[in-house]
């Protein structure tokens, strides 16, 4: 079975990129397709040498501003890649990935992070967060009005979809009508191990993007005034800054080396915004942290109410502020905590991921042998 990996674009580190170097572990002699490739922004423990690039890798500070270029370039340059000596080709997508033209004899499964957020139910927050230029918002809606129908029709040429929670699976028989099987992403909890002592701050680690909601993190820190620590980077840094009393510090880029001393001290993770599936709880839970989040999306597969954590059902201050308050009269068992997070472990994530396509891979050569005759 010769397999070949598409991913949208390696230009930042995140939990596609996690998935990414699994699914490098699990297929280990795949070739990886991507549009752009940073090799200074995403460290991965996957040989270069396997990593291909198409046309967009040429282009003048493609590497670092890719979300510029203009959108119609990124369909033509996924469909550019010849996958014609695969069996498999798996897409590890997004966006752009499962749009790539396999032929006839070739099995596409696309393990789908989620359905275009800017081109569905994210669309019109896209245009207002991504640039104020009167131009911009003039424009915007017919390109994305164009994205839709083509990741739309991108979407029917993939065979079969895996994801990575119930909560997608949802997700994509709304925008794609197709069905999904679920495989839960994996999550490097041999890296991380609890303290024997009682953390002494709230932690967040995401990057700082509008959706992540982080502000509400930061006013109810500013409004109990209790020490809160932020790992992360982005655009949204210096508006966030300008918001943060004194017991909020921003720690900027947090290396893998440094995280598991982060989450180790930590007293709870503030988990504010809604996600397709969310890696950092699982991450403090592997650490014994427990997790305060928001009662939507994906946290509610991964956060055991009351042992792991807790929810907060309204994305305002006031109910944030009303569950810390619940989570400080709380008692929580570390070993309790960390034992969730080992059902989401990087082998048992492996081992499914490798048992799912196999299995496709046997039932679709069945079907072309049968239909050859």
């Amino acid at each position: 079975m010769r397999v070949a990996i598409v991913h949208d674009y390696l230009t930042h580190m995140g939990g596609g990129e996690r998935v990414l170097a699994a699914l490098a572990e699990a297929f280990p002699d795949a070739p990886i397709f991507t549009l752009v490739h940073d090799a200074h922004a995403v460290t991965l423990p996957i040989d270069p040498r396997r990593i291909r690039t198409s046309f967009l890798q040429k282009f003048p500070g493609a590497r670092r501003s890719h979300r510029y270029l203009p959108l119609a370039l990124m369909p033509l340059a996924i469909e550019q890649f010849d996958l014609s000596s695969f069996d498999v080709v798996l897409s590890n997508a997004h966006s752009f990935g499962k749009g790539v033209l396999v032929p006839p004899g070739t099995l596409h499964i696309s393990y789908c992070m989620t359905p275009t957020r800017y081109a569905w139910d994210g669309s019109h927050k896209y245009v207002r967060d991504f640039s104020s230029s009167t131009l911009f918002q003039k424009f915007a809606p017919a390109a994305i009005s164009y994205m839709r129908i083509w990741d739309w029709a991108a979407s029917q040429r993939v065979h079969s979809y895996i994801t990575l929670s119930h909560y997608v699976m949802k997700r994509i028989q709304k925008y794609y009508g197709r069905a999904s099987t679920v495989v839960y992403p994996p999550v490097d909890v041999d890296r991380f191990s609890p303290s024997g002592s009682e953390g002494s701050y709230y932690l967040v680690v995401s990057r700082l993007v509008p959706y992540k909601r982080v502000d509400l993190a930061i006013r109810a820190a500013n409004q109990l005034g209790i020490p809160l620590k932020i790992a992360g980077t982005g655009p949204e840094l210096e508006q966030l800054q300008a918001r943060a009393d004194s017991s909020v510090e921003f720690l900027g880029f947090v290396s893998d080396e440094d995280l598991p001393a982060l989450y180790r001290n930590a007293k709870a993770l503030l988990f504010p915004q809604e996600e397709d599936f969310g890696i950092t709880p699982l991450e403090a839970a592997a650490s014994g942290v427990p997790t305060i989040a928001y009662g939507a999306g994906g946290a509610l597969e991964t956060i055991k109410d009351g042992v792991t954590g807790l929810f907060f059902q309204d994305q305002d201050v006031p109910s944030l502020v009303s569950a810390i308050k619940v989570f400080e009269a709380t008692q929580w068992d570390k070993a309790r905590i960390r034992t969730h997070a080992e059902q989401f472990s990087q082998e048992r994530f492996i081992r499914e991921i490798q048992h799912e396509v196999s299995a496709q891979w046997a039932s679709f050569a069945k079907q072309q042998k049968k239909e050859a005759y």
